[in-house]
């Protein structure tokens, strides 16, 4: 009789695959059909819409009245200068969620996004232009930078601006794309259940992984609502996820050995799927293993070696926990 299930399978593994500093896949497996994207979607429009970032919302330029205006000395005019300070993305340092920043530059130069850095602030896009200065000209402005999510308009980042400054449209949000993809995984012989591959870009301020759990965070806060009525018990805080290697080897299954056929087919009867199984067991439960005779034996002990590890192992209390649930839930 085909086996009824009565709760869907749980996802077990977890990957991050760092492509550079700013990218990286997210993946995770296996979910039932159709569950992969059910998660996903909404994942990726939680890392666009409500990752933390910073933006200037406010600038102040002396000798200039309005952004049609223009400085004299500077090859830009205001326009210009704005359009390129919307490109510079900063980081506020020491926790601050809003600061003021004053600066003077003397010609001739250009100035780029690394000229900005100071004590109160770090920009992620040093080589961003922003101005170039004729000789004997003399630039000074303030920058507003304020914390946010989103995108918030010029006309809705103050209440009221100070004489001088010009209101600015504020792009937040530190991802600069956030994809996905659905892929099928095999789960005993079973080839009809998916993965998920989230691809994160973002523009410095945030790591890829810092913005996965924010996002995270901010899905279980959004749950949170129905705790009242129903107890859904939704998590305060999201560790970073971090897999240990071994655990990661110790979950694959019992194929990536490559074991004869005689050998394969007594462990499968005896119901051992993964390698961290055989690793957990005794010498004596091995060789107790129905119909396992010495030669296959001694290839499966001589194969678990091959792979790093030794049939009765010791390993690390954490390991063990985990690996055991792992084990279970196959």
């Amino acid at each position: 009789m085909k086996k009824i299930k009565t709760t869907p399978l749980a996802p077990q593994e977890f990957e991050v695959e760092q492509i550079s500093e700013n990218e990286a896949n997210i993946s995770a497996f296996p979910f039932e059909t159709g569950y992969a994207i059910s998660l996903a979607h909404p994942l990726r429009r939680f890392l666009l819409s409500s990752s933390v970032g910073y933006a200037p919302i406010a600038i102040k330029i002396e000798g200039a009245k309005h952004e049609f205006d223009s400085v004299r000395g500077m090859l830009e005019d205001i326009s210009d200068f704005i359009l390129n300070l919307k490109e510079i993305r900063f980081k506020l340092l020491n926790d601050a969620t809003e600061a003021e920043i004053n600066y003077t530059f003397t010609g001739p130069c250009v100035i780029t996004g690394s000229d900005l850095c100071n004590d109160e602030v770090e920009v992620v896009t040093p080589e961003a232009p922003l101005a170039t200065l004729n000789e004997d000209s003399t630039l000074n402005f303030t920058i507003r930078i304020a914390q946010g999510i989103g995108y918030v308009a010029s006309e809705d980042t103050h209440d009221e601006l100070e004489e001088g400054y010009i209101a600015l449209d504020a792009f937040f949000t530190p991802v600069r794309s956030a994809t996905y993809k659905i892929e099928n995984v095999l789960v005993e012989d079973n080839p009809n259940f998916e993965k998920v591959v989230l691809n994160i870009k973002t523009d410095g301020q945030i790591s890829p992984v810092d913005a996965f759990r924010n996002s995270l965070e901010v899905m279980y806060t959004q749950l949170a609502v129905f705790n009242s009525e129903i107890s859904v018990k939704a998590p305060t805080t999201i560790e970073r996820v971090t897999e240990n290697p071994d655990l990661k080897r110790l979950s694959t299954h019992i194929d990536s050995l490559g074991l004869s056929a005689r050998s394969f087919n007594c462990l499968d009867r005896a119901n051992i799927k993964l390698i961290g199984e055989i690793v957990l067991m005794s010498i004596n439960d091995l060789k107790n293993v129905k119909n396992l005779g010495k030669k296959s034996y001694d290839e499966i002990v001589d194969k678990v070696q091959e792979f790093g590890f030794e049939v009765g192992a010791d390993l690390a209390d954490d390991v063990v926990t985990a690996l055991k649930k792992k084990i279970e839930a196959v």
